[in-house]
């Protein structure tokens, strides 16, 4: 792991002390419908064998998906208290910036912030601080307030269909994070237009890993897996494994994953157009906007992060992928702390997978991928 320049340090002190709170939470044995599931998820749910260390997970829907603990243990009934914890900690950073619900922080900011300075809840106060700069660093490639354009092309709270361009420019109106003034020092948030609205869903799940995470590191876990439709954070290692296997899904769905890599002490998530999309007349428009202008993202098919913060890979696979090759390959270079694997469409049935230089021990493609997939390396 390359040395970081900046990296976000995790939950404040207080927030782990809300793990403590009481939630009544389900252990399930469905697996995630994430972008890189771990190779071997290992037993499930939270029965109470004991012995041999292995994998044990617990799943609970949440965020719109499917959230999944993997703890290596002995004792399955011992470890559920953990696995309860961090699952609860993924299903109150939904009930705070959730946009499909009308009770949620965010909401309420939506409702508010047009019309006067409002408080902002702290761990929201966190995300929103950490968008902003994400806004800032990728040159407008990423934005919070793209809301607007999202629900103009059905893709939140639908139908989904292609706007025309007096809608995508009536929505444009509204888009434009310099609208957005957050105050870290009095944690107050307001918009400069009252039609403006926030999405922290590009960041958010990256945040929840992270708590997720930290909440089991500071309970004694050492060897866990926290999988959020994909967002990732891998504390430790598997009972006899140097690392997490994670797989790099293809996007084209020709083979499950197309590529394998060993994760231990960093998040990892994925972004796709093959997640969300509306086809109109033969063309396929995917849900992935560049806020700029207001379009579906034409170029790569998919961009995978790895950095120290599963918060970070969240952020970032959005602009890269709005950035287009080759911005995001120099972009990606020039984050310290931030690793990339760009897939790019090819002519026939043949992509190309740009890997970082310095991912290039760890990653190990599929035997059934390369008849479809090259590889090269920046």
């Amino acid at each position: 792991m390359r040395a970081t320049g900046r990296r976000w340090a995790g939950p404040p002190a207080w927030a782990l002390l809300l793990l403590l709170l009481p939630f009544l939470l389900r252990g399930a044995a469905s697996g995630s419908g994430g972008t890189g599931a771990p190779e071997e998820p290992g037993a499930t749910g939270s029965g109470a064998a004991t012995g041999a260390r292995r994998s044990v997970a617990w799943t609970e829907r949440t965020m719109g998906t499917y959230g999944r603990v993997t703890i290596v243990t002995g004792d399955s009934a011992a470890a559920w208290p953990d696995a309860e914890l961090a699952l609860a900690a993924l299903m109150r950073v939904d009930s705070l910036m959730s946009n499909w619900t009308s009770t949620s922080e965010v909401a309420r900011l939506n409702r508010e912030a047009g019309s006067a300075e409002t408080r902002v809840n702290p761990e929201v106060g966190v995300v929103l601080e950490a968008a902003l700069r994400l806004w800032h660093e990728s040159a407008g490639a990423y934005d919070i307030t793209v809301e607007p354009l999202v629900r103009a092309w059905g893709f939140l709270g639908g139908p989904r269909r292609v706007p025309s361009d007096d809608e995508v420019h009536a929505a444009m109106a509204h888009v434009g994070a310099q609208r957005v003034h957050y105050r870290s020092d009095t944690r107050t948030l307001r918009f400069d237009d009252p039609e403006t609205r926030i999405d922290l869903g590009g960041i958010a799940k990256g945040y929840a890993v992270d708590v997720a995470a930290e909440s089991l590191a500071a309970h004694g876990v050492r060897d866990a897996l926290v999988d959020l439709s994909g967002n990732m954070f891998a504390l430790g290692t598997p009972a006899g494994q140097p690392g997490w296997r994670i797989g790099i899904r293809d996007p084209r769905d020709r083979v499950p994953y197309l590529a394998r890599l060993a994760l231990t002490g960093q998040g990892i998530s994925t972004s796709g157009q093959y997640e969300q999309f509306v086809a109109v007349n033969g063309k396929t428009y995917g849900h992935i906007m560049d806020p700029r202008t207001g379009r579906p993202v034409q170029g790569l098919i998919a961009v995978t992060v790895i950095s120290p913060t599963a918060m970070e890979c969240d952020g970032w696979d959005t602009p890269l992928f709005v950035l287009g090759l080759d911005e995001a390959r120099r972009r990606a270079r020039s984050l310290t702390d931030l690793d990339a694997i760009l897939i790019q469409p090819g002519t026939g049935n043949v992509d190309t997978m740009w890997v970082e230089r310095t991912l290039r021990d760890r990653l190990i493609l599929e035997p059934a991928a390369r008849a479809f997939i090259q590889v090269r390396y920046f």
